[in-house]
């Protein structure tokens, strides 16, 4: 009794039949995924940011810091 020969002919596109549709809903899958747990978190935190920040109160800070070199602090 020997072995039957391996179906070598159309061998790939009989494997990409089966694996391209499973690999396509992984990353469709993996694409949701990334943007409700990453990206929209992330685009929720920069406006929670920016509704409480006040960049004139921000420069002042820094400007009494000494942080800059043009402006100088009010104290002096």
């Amino acid at each position: 009794m020997s072995l039957p020969k391996p179906v070598m002919r159309g061998l790939l596109g009989k494997r990409l039949r089966f694996h391209l549709p499973i690999a396509f809903t992984l990353s469709v899958i993996a694409a949701i995924g990334f943007k409700y747990t990453v990206a929209e978190p992330r685009k929720q935190a920069y406006a929670d940011f920016y509704k409480q920040y006040d960049a004139v109160k921000e420069f002042n800070s820094m400007r009494e810091a000494g942080i800059f070199e043009s402006v100088r602090p009010s104290g002096e």
